[in-house]
């Protein structure tokens, strides 16, 4: 099996994803073996030799900053830490994303400037390569302080404690390290805290979204490009000289885009009788271009946020330096994660506009795009469940960032709640792939009807192979099971 050397490198998302996808083991690189030693080496000095009160080192935590920690009491000081913080609650997180939040805070930690000793780090990769999966609880983080209960049922399991996802089975995690002969590790001095501080609980949802909304972007394009031309839309709003007068790159790629899917179809090119489309059709440059541009600020805000360090407080062994600041608060991944939601959705919105405009029985097309209406219902109450996705992810799209409640007496008096974004954005995304899959199957039954006319070549290679897995709608039949065939094809 290919190993992944984490050493101090700068990851893209497209590398993070790749390092996901391929499945290989991860192990530290030297010169992150050098920076992690280097920086614990000297957090033990000081401790040693020197009598200086140090946050979440030897004080208590959050409002209990000021209570001072006899260092004889330091380790379990940090143990009491993970137990006291683990008040996760709700549905456990995908495999997905605790998969990412293994592999981010391996990252984080390993730049060396948290003071953690190197077999924390390789007790996370252990838990990463052997695919356990700690437990963790998709509520109870205020998105501040770090992703504090999240990250406190990820680190019960490097202790021993808590409970893992493993070989499909939930399990206690000191049943799965006796069978396989591992250790608990002993958390030391700062090493709690370093685990428990930091964002990579949002980081990992920001991670999967930002990706995942890639991959909706492209679908939601593609699929509007079938719907385009099932309903005889004009190929004008997307000719590059009106786009390019708007100066906005996303409209001016998603017009481009949509202009060379379209270029060899037989359907695009025929003479239109109607001036203008809805605007369902006719703006989707702009729609779709605007949640590009969406995409591409969130990717870059994660991007930043994968590289770096947001524990507390932060060890500079170079300039003899240990500094308690906020790098573990979560603003910037909260209002990316709100944005995001917002952006998604509308990709969603718009294709739910199209969808009803596919069923509605204009433009020469059979009343809910099935031979005989009203002996047969067709796509009607698709049309339904795909707005009821909408109506629920418009609820959803509310920003959890602008909320804060005043936490630990006053210490912590502005939270981001960036993690219930995260969670909230997750819901938006699976609906939004639903709703396409909808679309889908509606555009697809469309087109059925324009025979023996045709639309481009990469149009019509999607069709046939989808035609494979869905077919065409003859009579009524059980939708749901076409809805989720429909989906599962587009996001495989």
């Amino acid at each position: 099996m290919e190993t992944h050397y984490i050493n101090n490198q700068h990851y893209t998302l497209h590398d993070f994803e790749k390092v996901l996808s391929t499945g290989c083991r991860i192990e530290l690189g030297e010169n992150a073996k050098e920076a992690v030693q280097k920086c614990y080496d000297y957090l033990h000095h000081k401790l040693t030799t020197e009598s200086n009160v140090i946050y979440g080192i030897n004080t208590g935590f959050g409002s209990l900053c000021n209570t001072v920690i006899g260092n004889h009491e330091l380790e379990q000081l940090q143990l009491n830490l993970v137990r006291s913080h683990a008040c996760g609650v709700g549905a456990v997180v995908s495999e997905n994303i605790t998969k990412r939040i293994l592999l981010l805070k391996a990252i984080g930690l390993s730049k060396g400037h948290s003071g953690v000793h190197l077999e924390t780090i390789e007790q996370i990769l252990f838990l990463y390569n052997e695919n356990i999966l700690p437990v963790i609880y998709e509520l109870g983080s205020l998105g501040a302080s770090g992703d504090l209960a999240p990250l406190a049922h990820m680190s019960l399991s490097l202790i021993g404690e808590g409970e893992v996802i493993y070989k499909g089975n939930r399990r206690r995690t000191s049943e799965v390290f006796r069978e396989l002969n591992r250790n608990p590790v002993s958390l030391q001095a700062k090493e709690g805290l370093a685990l428990l501080n930091g964002t990579q609980f949002m980081s990992a949802f920001l991670s999967y979204s930002v990706a995942a909304g890639m991959d909706i972007l492209n679908s939601a394009n593609n699929i509007a490009s079938i719907s385009l031309d099932a309903l005889g839309g004009l190929m004008t709003p997307f000719k590059s000289n009106v786009n390019l007068l708007r100066k906005q790159n996303g409209q001016i790629k998603v017009a481009e885009y949509i202009s060379e899917r379209l270029k060899d179809s037989e359907l695009f090119k025929m003479k239109k009788e109607h001036v203008q489309d809805p605007y369902s059709l006719r703006c989707i440059p702009q729609i779709h271009g605007a949640s590009l541009d969406t995409i591409d600020y969130c990717k870059n805000i994660v991007e930043n946020e994968m590289n770096a360090v947001t524990d507390n407080p932060t060890i500079f062994p170079d300039s003899d330096e240990i500094i308690s600041a906020g790098n573990f608060h979560g603003q910037p991944l909260a209002l990316s994660l709100d944005f995001l939601a917002i952006a998604l959705s509308e990709l969603g919105s718009n294709s739910e506009r199209r969808t009803y405009k596919l069923i509605s029985g204009e433009k020469g097309l059979p009343a809910f795009l099935v031979k005989n209406p009203g002996l047969n219902s067709g796509l009607m109450i698709a049309q339904y469940s795909c707005a009821s996705l909408v109506s629920q992810n418009k609820q959803l799209c509310t920003p959890a960032s602008v909320d804060t409640i005043d936490s630990s007496n006053g210490q912590e008096d502005h939270v981001s709640m960036g993690a219930n974004a995260g969670t909230k954005l997750y819901r938006v995304i699976q609906n939004v792939k639903n709703i396409l899959g909808i679309e889908l199957l509606c555009a697809s039954q469309a087109m059925e009807f324009r025979r023996p006319s045709k639309t481009s070549t990469e149009n019509e290679i999607l069709l046939s192979a989808y035609r494979e897995v869905v077919p065409f709608i003859d009579e009524d039949r059980i939708i749901s099971e076409d809805i989720k065939k429909s989906k599962d094809y587009l996001f495989k």
